[in-house]
This record gives C-alpha cells, sequence and structure tokens, in this order.
C-alpha cells in the first residue's frame, strides 16, 4: 500500500482511532460468531450465509489496515498552527469565483480523508485545494477543472 503522508485533524485523528478500536473489537468479534454459526449449519460450499460472513470479515480486515495505514503516516494539523500569510494544510480561504459577481466562498484545506465539499472542506489534491496552496491573501489563483479553467481571487486567509 502507498505510505504517503495523511494529513487529519486532530478530531479526525481520534475519530479513526475510536473506528480502529471498533473494528478490532466489536466488529471482528460479530463476525467471527457468525462465521462459527454459518459452519455449525453444515456444508460450507454451498452456504451463503457463511459465504457472506467471509466477505464482510475480508471488508472489516480491509478497512482496519487501511485505518492504521492512515493513523501510522497521519501528521496532525490545526486551523491555528497554519494561520499565517500563506496558505497551507488546515487553513480557512476565502475566496471569489471572478465570474460570480460578489459570492465568496470559504474552503478548510484538508487531507484527502477529510475532504467534504459539502461542509466546505476540500481536499489539499484537489485542483482548487492544489491551486491555493502557498498562495497569499490578494492573490489570483488559475484552477484547471475538468469544466475548464476558472479565475478566483484570494480574499482571506483564518
Amino acid at each position: 500500500m502507498d505510505e504517503k503522508k495523511e494529513y487529519l485533524s486532530r478530531d479526525k485523528y481520534d475519530q479513526l482511532q475510536q473506528e480502529l478500536i471498533h473494528l478490532k473489537t466489536v466488529d471482528r468479534k460479530g463476525v467471527a460468531e457468525r462465521l462459527e454459526y454459518a459452519k455449525s449449519l453444515g456444508d460450507l460450499s454451498e452456504n451463503a450465509e457463511y459465504q457472506e460472513a467471509r466477505d464482510q470479515q475480508a471488508d472489516i480486515e480491509d478497512r482496519l489496515r487501511e485505518v492504521e495505514n492512515i493513523l501510522k503516516n497521519a501528521i496532525i494539523v490545526s486551523a491555528s498552527s497554519s494561520h499565517g500569510s500563506n496558505v497551507t494544510i488546515g487553513s480557512i480561504v476565502v475566496v471569489k469565483k471572478a465570474d460570480n459577481g460578489d459570492r465568496e466562498t470559504t474552503y478548510t484545506i484538508v487531507g484527502s480523508e477529510e475532504a467534504d465539499m459539502l461542509k466546505g472542506k476540500i481536499s489539499h489534491q484537489s485542483p482548487i485545494g492544489s491551486s491555493l496552496l502557498g498562495k497569499k491573501k490578494g492573490d489570483a489563483v488559475l484552477v484547471t477543472t475538468p469544466k475548464g479553467e476558472v479565475k478566483y481571487s484570494i480574499i482571506d486567509i483564518k
């Protein structure tokens, strides 16, 4: 698996730690019980319940490895530590699209694991996120998107 840095807020890091504990203590135990029950039903080759439990077990183990890898490579960032003159991961950035009148949009630059467009959290690897990194208040940024190029102005960095 690719061992790249994962930028996480403290909240997301704690949430993933809780998920890891749940996967190890609750989900693994539950699927093991399902497997034992399914085995007791007899012929495993035609036992749909057994096959389903095996698939669920594989999914749990895959997610467990994924979460462990994320936590192992995590770098904790916070909005307060990123507050400055340049956009960094953790920055809250207010931008205005050039062709969108006076409407401003606020984004928080986060790691890919935390990206949630509905909450205004964009990945540092997204087209706009990567274009904003390192820029300053007042800079104009040209973002290449699947629909073409879009020009943004950075109004504020918090």
